[in-house]
């Protein structure tokens, strides 16, 4: 098996941020109900990924949960309160943009802002107006466990645009991200409401377009039902949502997915998502998943929390009808309050056959931190 190293000059800068101290909040107050904040987060990660033959690694961003920065503020006006946002991905070369063959990052564009948003909140919901979350954002990612800041429903963040090899030793199989999702809702430029929330329950609904893609000009509707609520010791959330696209050529496609999370006052949680998918267009495939994750954590170490966690995802009808995958991993994670940062490693293991042909399994590792100002 042969071994390559690669090292990110931009990510391998931004690794050295973890060893400096936490920033004060970096925050304004006008005296009169305003405030502007500026935030962000660094990223930075090895990662390990091993096709059957060939072992990469890389220090790069990770693609988990990218590094960004933004600023947001509000505004009180009586019992109303109006809030903006703007946010947007630095484009540091991500572990999900890398392959066996380099990388296929491109700096800095348009799509990599994530909000430009504007919301009106009082007694009778939300308005938001710009760029952010439809209604089915996050749908699929509702976990109490604090190891989820490594090992969640997204599982293919270490590794996504990776080939798998064929028994043969070939790189002809599809993509790890191409193999399985979990279906989660996206960010658009729309407009969304929210309800009040009414004994632990809320609703969400949202119309967007993408209109940071040149390429995309579909319709994008979604509606999403939450709750959460605690249960004596025991804390609860879920969701459920529907999205649908309409395709400018008339195809539509229609999404439903939900998840849900319970954590006990031991420190036990216990974490499931599923999802599937009605596609009209021609050829497209009509795919499927559930997961599930079992997770425990304690304050072991003066310095904060640590999280340990196994889960397990079934997907079939990604890429082809009749294909299957599998991912199974386990991840721990570890709170340091006094630098406000999470240090976390995953392990996982892609598992993926179609009618046609067999690959070879891929695994993957990451190693990361993740610092927040």
């Amino acid at each position: 098996m042969s071994q390559k190293l690669k090292l990110t000059s931009a990510a391998a800068l931004v690794a050295t941020s973890i060893a400096a101290p936490a920033a004060a909040e970096l925050r304004y107050e006008n005296g009169n109900g305003g405030w502007v904040q500026l935030y962000g987060q660094f990223n930075p990660a090895i990662t390990s990924v091993d096709d059957g033959q060939q072992r990469e690694t890389n220090v790069t961003d990770s693609s988990i949960s990218n590094s960004r920065i933004g600023v947001r503020g509000g505004q009180e006006f009586g019992a109303n309160t109006f809030t903006f946002r703007f946010e947007t991905g630095l484009s540091l070369p991500g572990s999900a943009d890398i392959d066996q063959f380099g990388r296929n990052t491109s700096g800095w564009s348009r799509e990599d802002i994530r909000h430009i948003d504007f919301a009106l909140k009082g007694s009778y919901g939300t308005f938001s107006a710009g760029q952010g979350s439809m209604a089915s954002d996050g749908a699929a990612g509702v976990d109490l466990s604090y190891v989820g800041t490594v090992l969640n429903s997204a599982t293919t963040d270490y590794n996504d645009s990776f080939l798998f090899r064929d028994t043969a030793g070939a790189l002809s199989g599809p993509t790890v991200g191409d193999t399985v999702s979990d279906l989660d809702g996206p960010r658009r430029t729309r407009l969304r409401y929210d309800t009040p929330v009414f004994n632990g329950f809320s609703a969400a609904i949202a119309y967007g377009q993408n209109t940071l893609s040149r390429t995309d000009d579909d319709d994008y509707y979604d509606i999403a039902l939450n709750y959460s609520n605690d249960f004596g010791a025991a804390e609860f959330e879920a969701t459920i949502a529907h999205l649908v696209r309409d395709r400018a050529n008339g195809a539509k496609r229609s999404d439903t997915v939900g998840s849900a999370s319970v954590k006990l006052q031991n420190g036990l949680s216990f974490t499931m998502a599923a999802g599937n998918r009605s596609d009209d267009a021609a050829g497209a495939t009509d795919p499927s998943y559930v997961y599930g994750k079992i997770a425990y954590e304690q304050d072991w170490f003066s310095i904060g929390t640590t999280g340990i966690g196994i889960h397990y995802k079934d997907g079939s009808d990604f890429d082809t009808n009749g294909s299957k995958t599998k991912v199974i991993g386990i991840g721990v994670a570890q709170r340091v309050d006094p630098i406000n940062a999470d240090v976390y490693f995953g392990y996982q293991q892609h598992e993926h056959d179609a009618v046609a042909a067999n690959y070879q399994d891929n695994t993957s590792m990451i190693l990361g931190a993740r610092w927040k100002f």
